[in-house]
């Protein structure tokens, strides 16, 4: 592959696009090729990312949006050895986030176009960019603008006020939205590979602080927490612990009933003997 030209490379991505599907091997592949050529040509295939967008099929497009966020996370990797990917990589890039970036809105209106045609892919493609946001592997205002966008496209638009079919169920022939009944198929067991590993990745929680003095090799560059007027030294909200925050319930009697026990066994009352801690 190394002695090959532009139009090759581009020829080749574009038959590996158009073949992609859920599984994290099929997505994995078409990573390490863009990554690996990303140097010679990283915008013309860039470029054939959006072109299938555009012209694939509906259920290519949801497929091509969760490779662009394995794309993301594993182009944030990179960030820290460019110098693997060879000369003429900026060591100040982002690979192709900088592209999903710049892209966003043009991507995410083409995997999820207006009418019943994009609804299947509607909530797996708000579902990502909500992860993009919390990691702040793009900039939780950009996303938030795209999500306005997305929730134009509510069900209740283009449908009536009753829940909307099962893809399973019989379908009139003048729709050309309509799946075939072998890509009704295929997605519902793609859905299930998709939210598999939506599912796994929840586990993981990037922290974005290291100690003063100790460099980590970043798991992912994500922005910081931290606003334009905080210090370089000041500790940023890791994830993890607003997460945790966000679920955690009011202060209630329970808990003044916990912290009382707790201080009694910490300072016995009155009267009381403290624990003997002798050991003879």
């Amino acid at each position: 592959m190394a002695g090959m030209d532009p139009f090759e490379v581009r020829m080749q991505f574009l038959t590996l696009l158009r073949r992609l599907n859920a599984s994290q091997q099929s997505i994995q592949k078409v990573v390490s090729y863009a990554l690996k050529f990303y140097a010679q040509c990283g915008e013309d295939l860039w470029d054939c990312v959006v072109e299938e967008c555009q012209k694939g099929s509906i259920n290519n497009r949801i497929n091509i949006l969760y490779f662009l966020d394995s794309l993301c996370e594993a182009s944030l990797l990179a960030k820290s050895h460019p110098i693997a990917l060879g000369p003429g990589v900026s060591p100040n890039t982002s690979f192709y986030v900088d592209y999903v970036v710049r892209d966003l809105s043009t991507v995410v209106e083409a995997v999820v176009p207006e009418g019943r045609q994009g609804l299947p892919n509607l909530m797996s493609a708000k579902q990502i960019l909500e992860d993009w946001r919390s990691k702040r592997v793009v900039d939780p205002q950009k996303v938030d603008d795209v999500l306005t966008t997305l929730e134009t496209r509510h069900p209740s638009r283009h449908s009536p006020p009753l829940s909307l079919p099962s893809p399973l169920a019989s379908r009139p022939t003048n729709l050309p939205e309509s799946l075939p009944r072998h890509e009704i198929f295929k997605r519902i067991e793609e859905d299930r590979e998709r939210h598999k590993r939506l599912r796994e990745r929840r586990w993981v929680q990037p922290v974005s602080h290291a100690p003063h003095g100790y460099t980590l090799p970043p798991l992912a560059s994500f922005l910081p927490f931290t606003g334009d007027r905080d210090g370089a030294e000041e500790l940023t909200i890791d994830i993890e612990f607003e997460n945790e925050w966000e679920t955690t319930s009011d202060w209630n009697e329970d808990d003044d009933d916990a912290v009382g026990e707790e201080n009694d066994l910490c300072y016995p009352g009155e009267g009381e003997t403290p624990m003997d801690m002798d050991m003879d």
